[in-house]
Protein backbone atom coordinates (compact mmCIF):
# COMPACT_ATOMS: atom_id res chain seq x y z
CA UNK A 1 0.00 0.00 0.00
CA UNK A 2 1.51 3.16 -0.97
CA UNK A 3 1.43 6.61 1.32
CA UNK A 4 1.49 10.11 -0.18
CA UNK A 5 1.20 13.72 1.07
CA UNK A 6 0.00 16.13 -1.27
CA UNK A 7 0.20 20.00 -1.22
CA UNK A 8 -2.13 22.47 -2.53
CA UNK A 9 -1.09 25.34 -3.79
CA UNK A 10 -2.58 28.35 -4.29
CA UNK A 11 -2.59 30.11 -7.72
CA UNK A 12 -4.47 33.19 -7.34
CA UNK A 13 -1.29 35.05 -5.17
CA UNK A 14 1.85 34.84 -8.09
CA UNK A 15 4.30 33.64 -5.32
CA UNK A 16 8.00 33.73 -6.84
CA UNK A 17 9.34 30.12 -7.14
CA UNK A 18 11.54 30.02 -4.08
CA UNK A 19 8.78 31.31 -1.63
CA UNK A 20 6.56 28.86 -3.14
CA UNK A 21 9.07 26.28 -2.62
CA UNK A 22 9.59 28.09 1.34
CA UNK A 23 5.74 27.69 1.96
CA UNK A 24 5.68 24.38 0.37
CA UNK A 25 7.99 22.98 2.99
CA UNK A 26 6.11 24.52 5.75
CA UNK A 27 2.79 23.27 4.93
CA UNK A 28 4.32 19.41 4.62
CA UNK A 29 6.77 19.74 7.39
CA UNK A 30 3.43 20.84 9.69
CA UNK A 31 1.24 18.25 8.48
CA UNK A 32 3.83 15.72 9.20
CA UNK A 33 4.36 17.22 12.62
CA UNK A 34 0.11 16.67 13.09
CA UNK A 35 -0.01 13.06 11.80
CA UNK A 36 0.46 9.64 13.49
CA UNK A 37 3.68 8.05 14.32
CA UNK A 38 2.09 4.81 11.70
CA UNK A 39 1.30 7.29 8.97
CA UNK A 40 4.59 8.69 9.35
CA UNK A 41 6.67 5.32 9.35
CA UNK A 42 4.90 3.73 6.58
CA UNK A 43 5.51 6.90 4.42
CA UNK A 44 9.32 7.18 4.88
CA UNK A 45 9.25 3.41 4.11
CA UNK A 46 7.73 4.43 0.50
CA UNK A 47 9.96 7.04 -0.03
CA UNK A 48 7.92 9.93 1.14
CA UNK A 49 6.45 11.26 -1.95
CA UNK A 50 4.98 14.28 -1.99
CA UNK A 51 2.55 15.63 -4.53
CA UNK A 52 2.27 19.65 -5.39
CA UNK A 53 -1.12 20.38 -6.78
CA UNK A 54 -2.45 23.44 -7.73
CA UNK A 55 -5.98 24.90 -6.52
CA UNK A 56 -7.11 28.92 -7.51
CA UNK A 57 -7.63 30.19 -4.75
CA UNK A 58 -8.18 30.26 -1.10
CA UNK A 59 -11.76 29.32 -0.99
CA UNK A 60 -10.60 26.33 -3.08
CA UNK A 61 -7.87 25.72 -0.57
CA UNK A 62 -10.15 25.24 2.14
CA UNK A 63 -12.96 23.19 0.24
CA UNK A 64 -10.09 20.72 -0.15
CA UNK A 65 -8.62 21.16 3.34
CA UNK A 66 -11.75 20.45 4.99
CA UNK A 67 -13.14 17.44 2.96
CA UNK A 68 -9.74 15.96 4.10
CA UNK A 69 -10.46 16.67 7.67
CA UNK A 70 -13.85 15.72 7.13
CA UNK A 71 -12.42 12.29 5.83
CA UNK A 72 -10.48 12.26 8.65
CA UNK A 73 -7.38 13.07 7.10
CA UNK A 74 -4.53 15.23 8.54
CA UNK A 75 -4.75 18.50 7.00
CA UNK A 76 -2.60 22.11 7.61
CA UNK A 77 -3.18 25.61 5.72
CA UNK A 78 -0.38 27.73 6.45
CA UNK A 79 -0.31 31.20 6.84
CA UNK A 80 2.67 33.79 5.99
CA UNK A 81 3.88 36.30 8.20
CA UNK A 82 4.09 38.81 5.75
CA UNK A 83 8.24 39.26 5.85
CA UNK A 84 8.74 39.33 2.25
CA UNK A 85 6.32 39.35 -0.81
CA UNK A 86 2.91 39.06 0.65
CA UNK A 87 0.54 40.64 3.55
CA UNK A 88 0.73 40.04 6.98
CA UNK A 89 -1.81 36.37 7.82
CA UNK A 90 -2.15 35.49 3.52
CA UNK A 91 -2.77 31.92 3.61
CA UNK A 92 -0.78 30.86 0.74
CA UNK A 93 -0.84 27.13 0.46
CA UNK A 94 -2.04 24.13 2.26
CA UNK A 95 -0.94 19.97 2.56
CA UNK A 96 -3.40 17.15 3.24
CA UNK A 97 -1.54 13.48 4.81
CA UNK A 98 0.77 11.43 4.96
CA UNK A 99 -1.59 8.97 4.34
CA UNK A 100 -2.69 6.31 1.91
CA UNK A 101 -2.91 7.16 -1.63
CA UNK A 102 -6.46 6.35 -1.91
CA UNK A 103 -7.19 8.15 1.04
CA UNK A 104 -5.93 11.67 -0.23
CA UNK A 105 -6.74 10.64 -4.34
CA UNK A 106 -10.26 10.19 -3.11
CA UNK A 107 -9.68 14.15 -2.04
CA UNK A 108 -7.27 15.75 -4.40
CA UNK A 109 -7.56 13.47 -7.49
CA UNK A 110 -8.69 16.06 -9.55
CA UNK A 111 -6.28 18.47 -8.81
CA UNK A 112 -3.43 19.19 -11.74
CA UNK A 113 -0.08 19.45 -11.03
CA UNK A 114 1.49 22.73 -10.14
Amino acid sequence: MNYKQVILIRQDIKLPKGKTAVQAAHASVDAVLKSSEKNIKEWRKKGMAKIVVKVKDRKELFKFIQSAKDAGLVASVITDAGKTVVCPGTVTCGAIGPDKEENIDNITGELKLA
